[in-house]
């Protein structure tokens, strides 16, 4: 049924690395959010804030599909920390260590990592221009732009800058300028990423319709895809965000990415809020 307005919405706050969500169980119950509930809910003085909500859905073909909005009402195909979130969940829910994800990038595999690490496979990059996407035909390994950047698609568009100093960035400015260049029509992601050791990368994050995160998992297997191929690192790198350390393996079978998450805490959109908010 939909968002009504005598049903209240349970909802869970969760993070991987401070990339935090909101999200929200819908095998029960299924529901409706306007674009102006969901920038509500990330509000972070007005709602409870989030970099992405995502909903946790019903398959006929996997454990469960995952539906994902960006902070500002968009859609996004993947997100990698959420899908990690979420698969710890589902996990300690039905005490296996492993299952099936599907989203709009397509079918995902999660497993317990040990050691409270979760992991996923985000599937293969997308490496052509027209995967990304971009606005017309180019390499995608050196982009005409200033900082000659590599594009990677990771069932998201991303846009990876290698600096010398990532930290000397001023990623307000410089991520707002990128998410929106033409060469990106659907905008995109942006990394500042320096190689910091041997198969070790420093990197700060400027999500497409959020703005600065902590950390972010396509972002980072996007980053990853990107040393490889200019040859910077190896396969398997050690990444170190705002919020923390993820670790990233570009296999046969897909680029697996392995972190952290926590559930911070469970509560409920009261019907007043959810009707304001409409």
């Amino acid at each position: 049924m939909n968002t009504r307005a005598n049903t209240s919405l349970a909802f869970m706050k969760m993070h991987g690395l401070g990339n935090d969500f909101v999200v929200v169980d819908a095998r029960a119950r299924s529901f409706d959010l306007t674009q102006n509930q969901i920038t509500a809910i990330a509000h972070r003085q007005k709602g409870v804030g989030f970099d992405q909500l995502a909903v946790i859905e019903t398959s006929t073909d996997a454990d469960a599909h995952l539906v994902f909005y960006n902070a500002d009402g968009s859609t996004s195909a993947a997100c990698g920390n959420a899908t990690r979130c979420i698969a710890r969940y589902l996990m300690d829910e039905t005490g296996t260590d492993s299952l099936t994800l599907t989203t709009d990038r397509g079918t995902l595999y999660a497993r317990d990592a040990g050691n409270d690490l979760t992991s996923v496979n985000m599937g293969q990059p997308q490496l052509a221009w027209h995967e990304v996407p971009l606005a017309r035909e180019m390499d995608t390994l050196e982009l005409p732009i200033d900082g000659a950047p590599t594009a990677t698609g990771m069932g998201n568009p991303h846009c990876t800058f290698f600096v010398a100093d990532a930290e000397a960035v001023d990623l307000s400015v410089f991520g707002a300028t990128h998410e929106h260049h033409v060469l990106y029509p659907e905008r995109t992601n942006v990394q500042v990423a320096q190689v910091v050791g041997d198969n070790h990368i420093r990197m700060r994050v400027w999500e497409r319709g959020v703005g600065i995160t902590l950390a972010s998992g396509s972002s980072s297997c996007a980053t990853a895809v990107a040393a490889h191929r200019r040859g910077l690192t190896g396969r398997k790198v050690q990444i170190d965000l705002d919020g923390g350390t993820i670790w990233i393996d570009w296999r046969d079978d897909g680029v697996w990415m392995t972190g952290k998450t926590e559930h911070v805490m469970s509560g409920e959109f009261t019907t007043a809020f959810l009707e304001r908010a409409k």
